[in-house]
């Protein structure tokens, strides 16, 4: 870690202060016609610009002397200009088409990307903020596309058959330890960040990189704003809250800082709850994104910090007066990266990122504070030979302390430490072969210092184009993760759990339209078990369990067909079984659903100055025991079904006034079942339902963006 930090601190630091020169220019084709979003800059540095709808394109540099310029446009070849700084004003530059990268590949196989230039984007930080049902929250987008279960009750990512800790989240890379807000059983949350400070989201649902471990499912990586695009005060006024967003430019960097406050009691005062709060929610947060451009870099930080406490009385059916749940938490994450260019045609790619979480969480009358402190410190080098070959390698060190203090009447304080450090390295390479193909190839290294054990993992994928617009995809990869911490304090004599993921994907992208097709398959193995009912109370655990998980994604978006009028589709088809933890046979876990089904659509009404959409999500039944009967995992929830609507209206050109509501028909959806411990007089179970917090949410919030621009508000459509 002290050699990553050294590292970026001399590369940050042997960057000189030199005067400014002005290079301008226009980038055309052959035949003279104007090229728009050509990506001009200087080699070797972070120095550049984008050609203009005119082609024009126009920046400073310090650099002095002969430097070499690279002018890039998609399906053109690249030209490479060779001079003094002081002469490249006024340039004229004609691209050639390549033949090639008209028929490039696009490996895609179990991901589904959202940067700002993508070839396959899906979703943008603006489709979150205006998906119905979403409420702005990034998961809440992300569980309207194929792979995902819907779980009400929960609010975080399920994925293929995977439970919630089998789905890891990055920051610009570097792990985020706890991504979600803290709450307590049945009740929903949501994750921790703001989607305006992020430039796109990478959400791969299987065989991901050799970059990324400890994650038997999926992948989330969040990427941060590298440049915002003007200064401006953005303020948002709603029924459960406040906030304001600040951005301020400078020369060289740039600084967003936001905070918001939640508070859950003046709504639920208006609006009936299913669950008893003596103290409703409130949350008070805030999150900074500082960047720095170097002659040869970009240095950014990422700072977060939030503060949750409620209290509720949670119904329980062998508990007649209820049982009392108190948490307060407290969280804070920190992230340094730095991406740069070295001599050679070398990059580098290195980050580290602190995290601090403690809750204190009350049961009736026992106590539990738990402090987590995490790193996470990685260096990624990556070398492009040529257009046709290219290389990366990079390590990665994991730390994690966490400390228990329980507290129980009449028994005596008990404390309890676990570290859990893993260090990692990985290797991979990138081949294009001919026009039509493209392979990448790799392995990962990881071991685990808790139980002393090395895990080799191999990755492999292959794309094939097979049309101007269609391409076909393999994917195969082994994931190692350790098991869960609330396991490890447990019992350390353990071995990491193992996933292999197979993959077939068809991809078609043409002019704002999308499809994609996915086959998966993905076998579990050295899964955890033990006896008992629950993990505090469980003995005698091993890494015999297994299990597996196929099925079918299909995905569908079109903004093009239908004028201001967008929309996407989603289906998942799942199939899995598992033997694991305490579980007697096989079966089908509760959070994972057989059917799953999204539509969401969005239309702009520019004569009214008005957006309205609408999304609707569907899944088939979760299974549960139902001991009334013979059997484990026996019986199945009802259907769940949900439909939100969203409003937006343009008062005025920077104010927004913003309502939706969610399950607007008012679905009582049963999520799952609680039985009685004793059966009763006539040997029958009783039972109880477990059902959404409230049967619809209803949210108003005022949006107002102050800027110099003043036809730029917080909903770019209107």
């Amino acid at each position: 870690m002290k050699l990553i930090v050294l590292f970026i601190f001399v590369l940050v630091a042997s960057q000189s202060i030199a005067a400014q020169t002005q290079i301008s220019g226009k980038v055309t084709d052959q035949k003279g016609n104007p090229l728009s979003g050509a990506n001009i800059f200087l080699v070797g540095s972070y120095d550049g610009a984008t050609s203009d709808t005119v082609g024009k394109f126009n920046f400073t540099t310090d650099l002095e002397g002969t430097q070499k310029l690279q002018i890039s446009f998609i399906s053109f070849e690249d030209v490479y200009l060779d001079m003094d700084v002081s002469v490249m004003q006024n340039l004229l530059v004609k691209l050639k088409q390549s033949i090639s990268s008209l028929e490039q590949v696009v490996l895609s196989a179990g991901s589904m990307d959202a940067s700002d230039n993508s070839k396959a984007a899906v979703l943008t930080p603006m489709d979150i903020v205006t998906t119905a049902g979403a409420l702005g929250d990034a998961v809440g987008a992300l569980q309207t596309l194929p792979g995902t279960s819907s779980n009400a009750n929960d609010g975080r990512l399920f994925v293929r058959g995977g439970d919630t800790s089998e789905t890891q989240v990055f920051i610009d890379g570097t792990r985020v330890f706890q991504p979600f807000l803290a709450t307590a059983n049945n009740t929903p949350t949501r994750g921790r960040n703001s989607p305006f400070v992020f430039k796109g989201v990478n959400f791969s649902t299987g065989g991901y990189s050799a970059e990324y471990g400890q994650a038997l499912s999926s992948i989330l990586n969040l990427e941060t704003v590298d440049e915002p695009n003007e200064e401006e005060v953005n303020l948002q006024l709603m029924s459960v809250g406040g906030g304001a967003q600040f951005t301020k430019i400078w020369d060289k960097s740039s600084l967003i800082f936001n905070t918001s406050y939640f508070n859950l009691k003046p709504y639920q005062e208006i609006i009936k709850q299913q669950l008893n709060f003596s103290k409703p929610i409130q949350v008070l947060s805030g999150e900074t994104v500082f960047t720095q451009k170097f002659k040869k870099g970009l240095l950014k930080t990422y700072a977060a910090l939030s503060y949750t406490d409620f209290e509720l009385t949670q119904e329980d059916i062998n508990v007649p007066q209820g049982v009392l749940v108190g948490l307060k938490n407290r969280n804070s994450y920190l992230n340094t990266t730095y991406k740069g260019k070295l001599g050679n045609s070398w990059k580098v790619n290195g980050g580290i990122s602190l995290s601090n979480d403690f809750t204190d969480t009350k049961q009736d009358v026992n106590r539990i504070k738990t402090n987590d402190n995490s790193l996470h410190a990685k260096l990624k080098l990556n070398k492009k030979f040529d257009n046709n070959f290219q290389v990366s390698y990079g390590v990665e060190q994991f730390v994690t302390r966490i400390k228990d203090k329980i507290a129980v009447p009449d028994q005596e304080i008990q404390n309890s430490t676990l570290d859990n450090n893993i260090s990692a390295a990985f290797a991979e390479g990138k081949l294009r072969i001919g026009s039509k193909f493209v392979t990448k190839f790799g392995a990962r290294a990881s071991h685990a210092g808790i139980f002393s054990k090395t895990t080799l993992a191999p990755r492999f994928s292959l794309a094939h184009k097979t049309s101007e617009y269609g391409q076909l995809a393999f994917a195969y990869g082994d994931f190692y993760q350790n098991p869960q911490n609330a396991i490890l304090k447990m019992e350390e004599s353990l071995s990491p759990e193992r996933a292999s993921h197979f993959l077939l994907n068809y991809l078609y992208k043409k002019e704002r339209q999308i499809f994609r097709a996915e086959l998966f398959y993905k076998k579990y193995t050295d899964l955890i078990k033990f006896n008992g009912d629950q993990v505090i109370t469980a003995t005698d655990f091993r890494n015999s369990g297994n299990g597996n998980a196929k099925g079918l994604d299909l995905f569908w978006r079109d903004g093009k067909s239908i004028k201001n009028f967008e929309y996407w589709v989603s289906y998942s088809y799942l199939d899995t079984k598992r033997n694991f933890r305490n579980y007697p046979e096989a079966a089908a876990p509760p959070f994972a659903t057989s059917h799953n089904f999204s539509l969401v659509t969005k239309y702009f009404i520019s004569d009214w100055r008005t957006q309205v959409g609408a999304t609707y999500n569907f899944s088939s039944g979760r299974s549960f025991t139902n001991p009334n009967t013979t059997g484990f995992l026996n019986d199945k929830t009802k259907s769940f079904n949900d439909l939100s609507i969203n409003f937006a209206y343009l008062i005025s050109q920077q104010k927004i006034l913003f309502c939706s509501v969610s399950n607007v028909l008012g679905f009582n959806n049963v999520l799952d079942y609680q039985y009685a411990n004793s059966p009763d007089a006539n040997g029958i179970f009783n039972r109880r339902a477990i059902t959404q917090p409230a049967k619809r949410f209803f949210f108003v919030g005022f949006f107002w963006t102050i800027s110099e621009n003043k036809q730029k508000n917080q909903l770019e459509n209107l």
